[in-house]
């Protein structure tokens, strides 16, 4: 059962709706630890005084901005609390936007709202209104000691929330210089309407459980292995060597053209299928009608 990680209320004009927040994902990242290789015991980090050699007692250390090289301005724990945002327990809205108008670069990390105690029926009411009107809501919500710029929006039946970037955290493509020459490259009608063919020939509806992890399943079965004895042979990477870049248009063709030959075979694996079933049927019927 999942476990809320806030409790507050969200509040737009003079509706307060009680909520839970819960996460919406599970990383499935694989975490390992640092060992010695000699002992293949843990490894402890330790603080040190690369002047001294001393280790530095937890109570002894304090933040510093880097102005310069190895200059810095030194910032006392008191300082920055008293900067932290005022404790809240309110998701305050401050506008409502199309869902269309924001990018997905904007987006971090997903959350679900549930209606909290009292809750279901202003809570089920902002979601029918976002969803009927089309609209997301901007707020901020502080959420341990740090104001979150976040987007509520209806996902179904449940209110998403996720956490966004600030506008100054995006980095400008404009600082990519790579792209200033591909702005000054056009590709011809033909190039382009072959292109858009290729698209469409693998177009298809978005289907989340077709898409797997394969390098985690593969580390994750090279530690089963291992740990069940069995040796593991590495094999020395290739070399690889720089191959001549494939004539574009020619490239696009061939692409489509592979498309297109795998499209008939897939079919044509159906109809065999297909046609093996009926002759077992009629074979069945005969030898029903013999008897």
């Amino acid at each position: 059962m999942a476990r809320s990680i806030w409790t507050g209320a969200i509040s737009f004009g003079l509706v307060t709706v009680p909520v839970k927040l819960y996460s919406a994902v599970n990383r499935k990242t694989v975490r390992f630890h640092q060992l010695s290789a000699k002992s293949g015991v843990r490894i402890q980090q330790k603080r040190v005084d690369p002047t001294t050699g001393d280790e530095v007692a937890y109570d002894d250390i304090v933040k510093g901005y880097e102005l310069t090289p190895e200059h810095y301005v030194l910032i006392e724990p008191g300082e920055l609390e008293a900067l932290e945002p005022k404790k809240t327990k309110t998701i305050e809205i401050e506008d409502f936007v199309k869902l269309s108008d924001i990018d997905p670069i904007f987006y971090d990390h997903p959350y679900y709202l549930a209606p909290g105690p009292g809750g279901a029926k202003p809570y089920r009411l902002l979601l029918e209104a976002m969803r009927e009107t089309g609209r997301v809501a901007i707020a901020r919500v502080v959420i341990r000691q740090k104001e979150q710029l976040v987007a509520l929006r209806p996902m179904g039946d449940v209110l998403g929330m996720s956490t966004m970037l600030f506008a100054d955290e995006v980095v400008d493509p404009d600082r990519v210089d790579e792209l200033a020459a591909a702005a000054e490259v056009e590709a011809t009608k033909r190039e382009l309407d072959i292109a858009k063919q290729l698209v469409e020939s693998l177009a298809g509806p978005f289907e989340p459980d077709k898409y797997q992890d394969a390098y985690r399943d593969e580390v994750l079965s090279l530690i089963e292995r291992k740990a069940a004895g069995e040796e593991i042979a590495v094999q020395p990477a290739a070399d690889d060597e720089d191959e001549p870049v494939p004539d574009l248009m020619a490239a696009l063709k061939a692409s489509l053209d592979a498309v297109r030959d795998r499209e008939p075979a897939d079919n044509g694996g159906k109809a065999k299928a297909s046609s093996k079933g009926k002759s077992k049927s009629s074979s069945s019927k005969k030898a029903a009608a013999k008897s």
